[in-house]
């Protein structure tokens, strides 16, 4: 029989079905790094969404076995400690295909449209004042005929393509730093930052990806571009991006992710108190309709995995 730990089950706030095979089930509403070795001393499998387990924490679970990621981003596992314990890591494929889309396209119109801006400004009694039917305030721009750029071409970057077309859009994929482009719809990645109009992040977040988005990238896009993260926290330089907005150097920004979550000792992003600038807390991923399909790939990662047909599996890379 297995033992199966969930180590934070209050993030996934939708039902979760147990595995239809013999096991003991046992679900926390979080664990904080204290609490994670004596909670996880038997499990055959661990489930985690964002509890880490890094190299000395896979080494001292002997019976661990597998760990299943509910979620797709798996950057809180030390992938080679678990692959060289032959423990097997799977996680969450496909699931946000249109939510997180959705999400990214929402940020855009808003930050386009200066939906915030307007928003203050009827606050602050500005269209009562007005001598016109209307109020002129911030610009307003279409996202039809816009050039988007999107930087990761998986599944989400594929959905965030789709709608952004059905817009008017014109899509192009950047890619890798460094790398020549290849495919009609692909860029260079610096000359991609160059032409376009919004810039939309979504890539995981590894060695090669943390800090993409730094001070000399910044610099290259139009200021009167908007720059999109729906992907991680950690790809751009928080600091620097609010230089750029205040400096007039970008347009807006529009980010579902801090590079510390939950902020707990606050964000410079989240005091900067700007009109062009919206934060969302992590919730791009969160709509029920794809929580609910969250569930129910993890689990069915668990019963392939312990069936010997394991799917979904990441390896180092």
């Amino acid at each position: 029989m297995l033992n199966i730990v969930f180590l934070d089950r209050a993030s996934l706030p939708v039902a979760v079905r147990t595995p239809e095979l013999p096991h003991h089930w046992q679900a926390f509403d979080a664990t904080a790094p204290e609490q994670l070795l004596e909670r996880a001393q038997e499990a055959d499998v661990l489930i985690s969404n964002k509890v880490v387990l890094d190299a000395a924490s896979i080494a001292a679970l002997p019976r661990l076995k597998h760990i299943a990621v509910a979620a797709t981003g798996v950057n809180n596992i030390d992938l080679a400690a678990a692959q060289a314990r032959g423990i097997t890591v799977s996680h969450i494929r496909g699931y946000a295909n249109s939510t997180v889309p959705e999400h990214a396209l929402m940020l855009m119109l808003a930050l386009m449209r200066n939906l915030p801006a307007y928003q203050r400004d009827l606050a602050q009694g500005l269209w009562q004042q007005s001598p016109y039917f209307c109020h002129f305030g911030a610009p307003v721009r279409d996202l039809h005929g816009r050039e988007l750029l999107i930087i990761g071409g998986g599944s989400l970057g594929q959905g965030t393509a789709r709608l952004a077309r059905a817009f008017g859009m014109q899509v192009r994929f950047a890619a890798r730093k460094g790398a020549q482009p290849q495919g009609e719809d692909y860029v260079g990645f610096e000359a991609g930052l160059r032409a376009a109009d919004i810039v939309s992040l979504h890539c995981p977040l590894n060695a090669d990806t943390r800090g993409l988005i730094g001070a000399t990238e910044l610099a290259l896009m139009k200021p009167d571009a908007v720059l999109i993260n729906t992907a991680r926290g950690g790809l751009v330089d928080e600091v620097a991006l609010l230089a750029a907005l205040r400096a007039g150097r970008l347009a807006g920004a529009g980010f579902d992710v801090l590079h510390e979550e939950p902020p707990r000792q606050g964000n410079p992003l989240l005091e900067a108190g700007l009109a062009n600038l919206i934060v969302t807390p992590h919730i791009g991923w969160a709509s029920f309709e794809a929580m609910s399909g969250l569930a129910e790939q993890l689990i069915a990662n668990i019963e392939a995995w312990a069936q010997g047909q394991p799917r979904n599996l990441v390896t180092p890379g």
